[in-house]
């Protein structure tokens, strides 16, 4: 994977999360994995302010919040894009030239996989399967499907995201 920069996201609005802890205050434990999905719908990722925040105003450790993070995968530390790009790299679509497929992406793009464009736009994601081979190789945007994918599909592809 290729260096860069992180991506910058700008300082998170903290007013946004007051709906999440008045759900939550008081719920203790429990509310600890439903506020964090929540916030990361918010935010589309987990600013270490907002953590804070959440921390502060839940009255649960912080170190606890991280230990649920690192935990799921389902959470991000790291800004990402509007929309999350996934291409799959299952033995399916390997024998049907997805390498070709993921190396336009990265082109189109400028981003290696697990990277976000600077625009906040895209995440780019290699993935083991996505369970659809019959349609190989394939590509999700999102929770849309794109079967059949070739690089020059690519661009037409994420014409339909802007």
């Amino acid at each position: 994977m290729s260096e860069s920069a992180p991506v910058q996201a700008p300082p998170p609005d903290l007013a946004l999360l007051d709906p999440v802890i008045a759900r939550h205050r008081g719920g203790g434990q429990a509310a600890l994995l439903p506020a964090l999905q929540e916030t990361q719908a918010v935010y589309g990722y987990l600013p270490r302010e907002a953590l804070t925040a959440l921390s502060d105003r839940l009255r649960i450790p912080l170190s606890r919040l991280y230990g649920v993070i690192t935990f799921y995968s389902q959470f991000s530390l790291i800004p990402r894009g509007r929309h999350t790009i996934k291409c799959c790299q299952g033995t399916a679509c390997h024998v049907r030239a997805s390498k070709g497929v993921l190396a336009a992406l990265r082109e189109e793009l400028g981003v290696e996989e697990g990277q976000t464009t600077p625009d906040l736009k895209f995440t780019l994601e290699a993935v083991r399967c996505l369970g659809a081979c019959f349609f190989a190789p394939v590509i999700m945007v999102d929770n849309r499907y794109f079967s059949q994918m070739t690089p020059d599909r690519v661009r037409a592809v994420l014409k339909e995201f802007d």
